[in-house]
């Protein structure tokens, strides 16, 4: 292992190929040290490195452990038994066919947003505007897919069974992500070159969009065949053909999750968790982003444009959200509509991703399972509150706490990763470095 002091008039390319003078090294840095290891070799042993890992993620599995002991003294307080009432939830959330897919329906956009989130933060940007970039990627998603509808589906093929039309949906999709990712552009363009707090303009930028959305949907977006007859403002329904087909496994007859609301959309946002990962940690781009998060002035001073990574990081951030926003209604509701208030379309996904970022470890990989997981109690708590009248909305509480434990134990990994450096700065390091710079 090899130490390189950074406060020395070295130069080198942040995330490029070709590192000079620290080439063939990989570098992680702390508090104006960096620490390299050979391409070719490690520093500890791989089976070491795998148990920090682990022991770095138990915390956040104590979290979740805490926040379901606070659970059960408040359903003790509500006259229920915890553990018939977390009985219920696990059977209403994956105790039958149609009960697993409910979950993966609620789970997909809260991964959407998630992906997210995991961008934003990881760039140091604190997005707390997922419901709004939610809404505004849904109206734009809507508004293409009923033009192009119009412009590319007879009226008589309008509700024909099985029909879809790639180019319709791509377009929907893409148009959602653009205008999701303008949305939450603003609000990074705002922090970069003003200094406004992103998390006052992410809120207020939600209250803008829900705004827009019921402005929008009582005027030219609303349902002509239903106006003057419905309260709830809408849209048309969405022809056929710009419909997310559903999605099933050949497994048995029928096919499994074949007669569930399961669509197409989960498995795009599984492959984006992917994709993001990749770009994340494999590309120079993702690095850039990663390291102005972890340090703005040492990033600038490597040559980083800090606020184009701000900008960008933010500009991804709400594309994910716009694209929830575009598959929820794609996928699932047909229409866009809503009862006035942002949880009225997003059934509060835009926070929720929040939490799933957060207890994944702010990886896109780890948001898959952690979006399962609040899917899951989400479904849960609706069938716990019809079997046992205990109100689902500590649900709500309990997501509350997951956050509040993950963050707290966010102080013990910080300790250990103090430790591992202090024990890697020994006398007999520095004297190396000093010997082989």
């Amino acid at each position: 292992m090899k130490t390189w002091h950074t406060n020395r008039r070295c130069q080198y390319s942040w995330g490029r190929a070709s590192v000079s003078p620290l080439r063939g090294y990989r570098h992680t840095g702390y508090k104006g040290i960096v620490i390299l290891n050979k391409a070719t070799g490690f520093s500890q042993s791989a089976l070491a490195g795998r148990l920090n890992r682990l022991i770095d993620f138990a915390p956040v599995l104590i979290a979740l452990l805490l926040a379901l002991i606070v659970a059960s003294v408040l359903l003790v307080a509500l006259n229920a038994n915890p553990l018939e009432a977390y009985d219920f939830m696990l059977k209403g959330a994956v105790g039958s066919e149609n009960a697993t897919a409910e979950t993966l329906v609620k789970a997909t956009p809260i991964l959407f947003v998630g992906i997210g989130i995991t961008i934003a933060f990881r760039g140091g940007m604190i997005n707390i505007g997922g419901e709004g970039q939610m809404i505004a990627g849904a109206l734009a998603g809507v508004t293409i897919a009923l033009v192009l509808g119009e412009a590319r589906v007879p009226a008589e093929m309008a509700k024909a069974p099985g029909a879809f039309d790639l180019i319709i949906v791509a377009c929907s999709l893409l148009g959602g992500f653009l205008v999701g990712a303008l949305y939450g552009g603003l609000a990074g363009f705002l922090k970069a070159y003003f200094d406004v707090n992103e998390i006052l303009s992410t809120i207020m930028l939600n209250q803008i969009a829900v705004q827009m959305m019921n402005f929008l949907l009582n005027g030219i977006l609303l349902d002509p065949a239903e106006a003057g007859f419905n309260n709830i403002p809408k849209t048309a329904r969405l022809v056929s053909a710009a419909q997310l087909p559903r999605l099933s496994l050949p497994i048995g007859d029928p096919y499994l999750f074949a007669r569930t609301r399961l669509h197409w959309g989960l498995i795009i946002a599984i492959v984006l968790a992917v994709v993001i990962y990749i770009f994340l940690w494999r590309t120079s781009w993702g690095y850039r982003i990663r390291a102005v998060g972890e340090n703005q002035r040492a990033s600038s001073y490597a040559g980083i444009n800090v606020r184009r990574q701000m900008m960008f990081s933010m500009f991804l951030a709400g594309g994910f959200a716009g694209l929830a926003g575009v598959v929820q209604v794609l996928g699932l509701q047909y229409r866009l509509q809503t009862d006035g208030s942002p949880a009225g379309f997003t059934g509060a996904a835009g926070f929720n991703g929040i939490v799933a970022a957060l207890f994944g470890g702010l990886n896109p990989i780890g948001a898959i399972p952690a979006a399962a997981f609040f899917g899951g109690l989400l479904v849960g708590a609706q069938k716990m509150q019809r079997e046992l009248g205990v109100p689902a909305s500590l649900i709500t509480a309990v997501n509350g706490l997951i956050v509040v434990f993950v963050v707290s134990s966010e102080i013990f990994i910080l300790q250990r990763s103090k430790r591992r450096v202090s024990l890697q700065e020994t006398p007999e390091n520095l004297d190396e470095a000093q010997g082989t710079s």
